[in-house]
């Protein structure tokens, strides 16, 4: 098998799995618009090979093969990047519900003692 009839196949194979996944409703939007351009543009890059020979010498890169290793190793970066992030956001807004339930917890017994039912 040759390298752009693997790399076809994989991208095929990438942009199916993650259209499924976003159909099925277990990636979001947002995450999925990431892996479907890039699975795309992989497509497209193994579909016109010469596209990326091209654009690495525009850019001055000495083998095609050293671009796409940079560009993944960029795409890894982001989405970590990313995620790391949306961690961070979620991490916060948990701390935050966990202290109103807290709270209303409080208020809850507060209540009850007052009431004589504690």
């Amino acid at each position: 098998m040759t390298p752009n009839l693997l790399a076809g196949a994989t991208a095929t194979v990438t942009f199916i799995f993650v259209f499924y996944l976003l159909r099925r409703g277990v990636l979001r939007e947002k995450y999925a618009v990431l892996w479907l351009f890039f699975s795309g543009v992989a497509l497209f890059f193994a579909v016109f090979p010469g596209t990326l020979v091209w654009l690495s010498a525009t850019i001055g890169v000495a083998e095609p093969v050293n671009l796409l290793f940079f560009a993944t190793v960029v795409l890894l970066v982001l989405v970590s990047v990313q995620l790391s992030y949306e961690l961070s956001r979620h991490e916060m807004r948990i701390r935050r519900l966990a202290e109103e339930v807290a709270l209303l917890q409080q208020q809850i017994d507060d209540l009850r003692d007052r009431d004589g039912r504690g």
